[in-house]
């Protein structure tokens, strides 16, 4: 079974939990295009719900199948997020910034009254950090936020290389924020709440991509006997 067929297995249990009426908050990344496709399909039969997208390719995909948006500034409350992440530890703290969309993604997932992760199993890990952190910046004084983020990490008892994340041509990413990325190839994370506030304590730093105390569930798709068996953590109610 192959890896869209896992992250549509899990995007379509997560479809089960929406409602007409909702205000949903609608993630960015593979497995969150794969329920927003679906969200479109149900949309197309006559669900009537509203969703906030979290980036500029997630709007441009639901504006495409006829999904009517909002922002935050017109409905700053939403009752649910549906979103991917690159890992996820059996305490539901997450790693996510893949995509480049981890600050957006945070500010709606905390609009929220309940965020779910929808992944394939393999994001399951015991302990986060093999999966480079993204850390948004400011482009000001670029130089100076990326040394002091390479000792706010080794403060934090992290060891690893912090990278300036570029386009195959060599030109640093800008986000939808038109911030840079730098990603922390750390390996693993000893105390993800630490390295969190640590992040927090450089000016600069826009967003760090430790989700922590935010998701309430993970769906999570592996594959069975040829067909995609899914599993849940922490609560869908």
């Amino acid at each position: 079974m192959s890896g869209p067929d896992l992250r549509r297995a899990a995007a379509a249990r997560a479809l089960d939990l929406v409602e007409p009426g909702m205000r949903l908050g609608l993630g960015t990344g593979s497995t969150a295009a794969a329920f927003v496709a679906l969200l479109g399909e149900r949309v197309r039969d006559g669900l009537d719900i509203v969703g906030v997208p979290t980036s500029e390719a997630t709007r441009v995909q639901a504006e495409g199948l006829g999904i009517r948006l909002a922002t935050l500034d017109t409905m700053p409350e939403l009752d649910l997020t549906i979103d991917g992440a690159d890992e996820v530890d059996d305490q539901l703290r997450l790693i996510k910034g893949g995509g480049a969309a981890l600050l957006r993604e945070k500010i709606v997932a905390c609009a929220s009254r309940r965020m779910v992760v929808i992944a394939d199993a393999a994001k399951r890990v015991s302990r986060l950090g093999a999966f480079p952190l993204p850390i948004e910046v400011n482009p000001f004084g670029l130089t100076a936020t990326h040394r002091a983020v390479e000792a706010a990490v080794a403060a934090a008892g992290c060891a690893g290389e912090v990278r300036l994340r570029r386009h195959a041509d060599g030109k640093p990413l800008v986000t939808d924020g038109g911030h840079h990325i730098l990603d922390a190839h750390l390996g693993a994370i000893p105390d993800p709440e630490t390295l969190g506030a640590a992040l927090w304590s450089v000016p600069g730093v826009v967003e760090h991509g430790l989700f922590l105390g935010i998701a309430d569930a993970a769906i999570l798709a592996a594959a069975q006997d040829g067909q995609a068996e899914v599993t849940v953590l922490g609560s869908l109610a």
